[in-house]
């Protein structure tokens, strides 16, 4: 059996299309949508809207953790834009996600990013897509549990929850084989990012699990350039699938 996971599409269709060549299925870990590129200003949601020029200022804001002044200036840039923000966001996202799930093959099994918005994948998820949070399916003789979605940050993406809740979808997946989420477990190896310089958020309900049911695997995605993306926690060996956008390669499990 040979399966593929990727993390972190963000907007990149062209090569998700290929992303399940040469397996049994795809695994997704969610961030499909791209509303800022960081490294490239002049991609996604936000400066398609504002420009490239407001692009840059608000990535030095958020990069220099000024996350109030970011808020500020981005409510200014929406207010002169004079449109309804949900309406031109979900217009937005919705094209993209019309793309990414049509270059999903069969089969594909995915979960949430933190800057998902959940309440439209169903609408776009086609017979072979199985979405699943807090859930658990059997591929080839091996369990694997889904936990999708982010932690509440200063940065207020679409799908960030509280510590308890996603800390319930983590006790309901229980004892699996492979454990998928889209952050990762709280160890600091695993959650700084070497370019934004910060660390991201990592679940201390994943870690808690993982040292508890010992799954074979931990993978997730979240941080783009991580200080370590291979590491084991006791027995459980914890993998970085990697930044599917920039990278534009799948990481491959095979038994």
């Amino acid at each position: 059996m040979r399966v593929h996971v990727v993390s972190d599409v963000h907007g990149n269709a062209e090569d998700l299309a290929q992303a399940g060549d040469g397996a049994d299925a795809l695994i997704c870990l969610g961030d499909l949508v791209l509303f800022l590129d960081y490294h490239d200003h002049s991609r996604g949601i936000f400066p398609d809207l504002f420009g490239v020029e407001n692009a840059d200022r608000i990535v030095e804001l958020r990069t220099s953790r000024r996350f109030d002044e970011a808020r500020e200036f981005g409510r200014r840039l929406w207010a002169e834009l004079e449109v309804d923000r949900e309406s031109a966001i979900e217009s937005a996202v919705r094209r993209q996600y019309a793309a990414m799930f049509a270059a999903f093959p069969t089969p594909t099994y995915a979960t949430y990013g933190n800057v998902d918005i959940p309440a439209l994948w169903h609408e776009y998820a086609a017979p072979g897509t199985t979405v699943l949070d807090g859930q658990r399916v059997e591929l080839g003789g091996r369990v694997f549990g889904f936990v999708g979605g982010g932690l509440r940050t200063p940065m207020r993406t679409p799908y960030e929850i509280s510590d308890e809740e996603y800390a319930a979808k983590v006790e309901a997946v229980g004892e699996v084989d492979v454990l998928c989420s889209h952050i990762p477990p709280e160890v600091p190896e695993l959650t700084y990012d070497t370019v934004a310089r910060r660390f991201e958020r990592g679940s201390r309900a994943l870690l808690a699990a993982i040292r508890r049911t010992r799954p074979r695997y931990a993978l997730f995605g979240h941080v783009h350039q991580p200080l370590a993306r291979r590491m084991r926690v006791g027995a459980t060996e914890c993998v970085n699938v990697g930044h599917f956008a920039a990278t534009r390669r799948p990481w491959a499990l095979e038994w």
